[in-house]
């Protein structure tokens, strides 16, 4: 909108202000013609940034403002009294296109320089004497049409901004809107593939004691079902929404070993802090497979610091229990005498 402004101000200042300027001699023309001159480097001054479609300088607004008016003032003093509001006084109606480049983003500075701008140039009129009901009304009908049309150009600009930014606003609402959906889609894809794998593993579990295949007096067979409900009991407790979802998933694990007859002690430092949904599933891994190895007792401790978090697990277990390092969780397994010792360690990334 300042673009066409400025071409507005550029046309009227050239086309109808340099002809009157020329044409009709006043008793004073050098004041006239360096308002024009002002005015001219005013506009050129604005089209720097105008053209790179930048925001005016506070500081050239600041200082531009009060030399418009200025120049305006001394352009219709310039001109002779009976003349004034007339085609001499070309600069009335042009000065209000200056000041819409300058202050087309400050609404009420730009009525206010308007209104001070009337305010001098009836001044300037009535100063001279009082005019007859024609010139009166002549005057009053430039001044109406002038300002009028600017005040015009400012309420629809006001209007256009008003509904640039709300399709801006709606717009972005709906692109928040579409992610939101597309990161529920690819959440409730993620839960059925790790329910279909965790049952995948399970199922064969449960056909085997279905047909007799496996025994459940078996010790290995109990110690894969204890595995299994372990692991069934955490994946129940990731879609849990609480506060600290990792404590909650460890919780549920020890749950599932108390409720086999294993005494499980379980320790908690440091504050909650967040943990991706992948990262939780490796760090409880090791929770899992020790505490569904564990005879009789177990200890279950979690360490959180603002770099890192740990989970370690002693429990009375037989030494044989598989794990491995994923790429961001690093397990480490010992046995101590009688006691198996397992520990998942990941390292929060700066940043």
């Amino acid at each position: 909108m300042r673009i066409i402004l400025v071409c507005a101000a550029v046309l009227l200042q050239f086309g109808l202000g340099l002809r009157p300027l020329l044409a009709h001699g006043s008793p004073s023309r050098w004041p006239a013609v360096a308002a024009f001159v002002v005015l001219a480097c005013v506009t050129a001054a604005c089209c720097g940034w105008v053209l790179r479609r930048r925001p005016l300088p506070v500081a050239l607004v600041t200082a531009a403002t009060p030399v418009v008016l200025a120049a305006s003032f001394c352009a219709t003093a310039a001109v002779a009294p009976e003349q004034r509001f007339q085609a001499p006084d070309w600069s009335f109606g042009l000065v209000g296109w200056h000041l819409l480049v300058l202050l087309l983003d400050r609404a009420r500075v730009l009525v206010a320089a308007l209104a001070t701008h009337l305010v001098a140039s009836a001044g300037l009129f009535l100063a001279a004497g009082v005019p007859d009901r024609a010139a009166f009304g002549a005057a009053g009908a430039t001044a109406f049409a002038a300002l009028a049309v600017q005040l015009a150009v400012l309420l629809i600009t006001r209007v256009l901004h008003r509904q640039s930014h709300e399709a801006v606003t709606e717009a972005e609402e709906r692109d928040r809107l579409a992610t939101r959906m597309l990161a529920a889609h690819q959440w409730e894809r993620d839960r059925h593939s790790v329910f279909a794998g965790q049952l995948g593993a399970t199922l064969p579990l449960l056909a085997g004691l279905a047909d007799g295949a496996l025994d459940p007096r078996d010790a290995g067979t109990r110690r894969r079902c204890a595995l299994a409900a372990t692991q069934l009991r955490r994946l129940f407790a990731e879609n849990d929404e609480v506060p600290d979802p990792l404590v909650h998933e460890v919780a549920a694990c020890v749950d599932a070993a108390e409720r086999r007859g294993v005494d499980v002690s379980f320790a908690v430092s440091g504050a909650a802090m967040p943990v991706p949904s992948q990262v939780r599933r490796e760090l409880t891994g090791p929770v899992i497979t020790g505490l569904s190895a564990a005879r009789g007792r177990a200890r279950v401790s979690v360490l959180r610091t603002d770099e890192e978090v740990r989970i370690a697990v002693v429990a009375d277990a037989r030494a044989d229990v598989v794990t491995a390092s994923t790429g961001r969780v690093v397990v480490e397994c010992g046995v101590h005498g009688e006691y198996l010792r397992l520990e998942a360690r990941w390292r929060k990334r700066p940043g």
